[in-house]
């Protein structure tokens, strides 16, 4: 009988082992592919934060009502940086570690980010930044896990210049965060309108103004700047400062015609919703991605899902969002994997039809060769918030530095 039980038992186990080859695609295809998202989701930035989940989730539920990727399910798991290097980095740390991720995506800030990167390299993950915009993380600090999608300082401030160029302004000071991106945003707007403009000259650093992020009363930088007298301003704020900003300049009579007023963030619909008719018209703003700026089939696609589902005009934190969603897919349908190294070799080099059009990541650099836009705030009855009105949309190879000045070396 235990020599018949044996024979049994061995025919039982040959039956399962000659079942596993065919049992393990199945397998697979059931796991979930999982995308971690770190954005600002408390404070006084929290909207961009909240827009981002919104065209997030908008992306994934699409993809998964086609069949997912690469016929699995997608999954995404948010966590909140607090605008925090230190947070978001134990943030990320969560998401690789104890949720398994395939993939990383977001990041607001500047700080943050510059601070985020060096670790993926530690992690192995690939990360896609939709927001954060300091050239350092495709340059000084770049590697090959992190890619951007979205529009940097260099491309958004050359593209800031090209409009400034063309302005009577001749004497310039700005107004911005007194932390790595309002810094950087003056010195490459600088750099730009001075190549542009060799006439203009800026006012002294004792002259302009660097305001931390915590500030919520700006009328000391507003007057500052009143009694400098420039021609022209620059404004770096964003967020929730730049709408504490822009309502307290606005009652101190800083839009009156004065100068020139250009905001290099002010283009985003999350300030425009704030602001409403707060925001005074006929000031030129720049944003990384605008609702009406590309007339394409696929840009309509979006926005029509995106106000059907919240209600409201999608944002570039939105867009970056659904964007990077959608980018990550291509890599993984162009890799035929979710394998961490084959997706980042697959990301290099990628072209991809986005809502903002087309956008190619660098090999190089890593950097998104992507349209950036400006825009002049107006009345339109048609929209419940300001629209830009005229538009103008800067081609990449308009706006973008060659790799070779971005001091990015993807072999450190």
């Amino acid at each position: 009988m235990s020599t018949h039980r044996s024979l049994r038992r061995a025919v039982v186990w040959i039956a399962v082992g000659l079942a596993l080859p065919w049992l393990a695609p199945a397998a697979r295809a059931e796991k979930p592919v999982k995308l971690g998202f770190v954005y600002i989701m408390s404070g006084p930035f929290a909207t961009y934060g909240e827009f981002a989940k919104q065209g997030a989730q908008l992306a994934i539920d699409e993809i998964n009502r086609a069949g997912g990727i690469l016929g699995r399910k997608v999954e995404g798991y948010f966590e909140d940086s607090t605008g925090k290097p230190d947070v978001a980095i134990r943030a990320i740390r969560k998401l690789v570690y104890q949720k398994g991720v395939d993939c990383v995506i977001g990041l607001d800030s500047s700080g943050v980010a510059k601070s985020v990167v060096p670790a993926m390299k530690e992690l192995r993950t690939p990360l896609i930044i939709t927001h954060a915009a300091t050239p350092d993380v495709t340059g000084s600090v770049c590697n090959r896990y992190t890619f951007r999608v979205s529009v940097n300082i260099n491309q958004n401030c050359k593209a800031g210049a090209l409009v400034a160029a063309k302005s009577k302004a001749k004497v310039w000071a700005t107004v911005g965060p007194d932390y790595a991106f309002g810094y950087q945003s003056w010195e490459y707007f600088r750099k730009y309108l001075k190549e542009l403009r060799p006439d203009v000259t800026f006012l002294p650093d004792d002259q302009v103004a660097f305001a931390p992020i915590k500030t919520t009363d700006f009328s000391p930088y507003i007057t500052k700047i009143m009694k400098a007298k420039p021609e022209g301003v620059f404004i770096s704020l964003w967020g929730g400062n730049l709408i504490d900003f822009v309502r307290q300049a606005r009652d101190l009579g800083f839009f009156d015609g004065r100068f020139d007023v250009l905001m290099s963030l002010g283009g985003a619909t999350e300030v425009l919703y704030a602001l409403k008719d707060r925001m005074p018209e006929g000031v030129w703003v720049g944003t990384r991605y605008w609702f009406l700026a590309n007339d394409s089939t696929r840009n309509r696609a979006f926005v029509d899902a995106y106000r059907e589902r919240y209600g409201q005009y999608p944002s570039y934190n939105a867009h970056g969002a659904y964007g990077a969603v959608y980018t990550y897919k291509a890599a993984v349908e162009k890799a035929g994997s979710t394998g961490k190294e084959a997706v980042v070799g697959a990301l290099e080099g990628l072209s991809v039809e986005l809502p903002v059009g087309r956008i190619t990541l660098r090999p190089g650099d890593h950097q998104a060769l992507t349209p950036a836009t400006w825009g002049r705030t107006a009345r339109d009855p048609a929209y419940p918030i300001p629209i830009l009105n005229p538009v103008r949309v800067f081609p990449a190879d308009q706006v973008t530095p060659p790799v070779d000045e971005t001091g990015c070396n993807l072999a450190r």
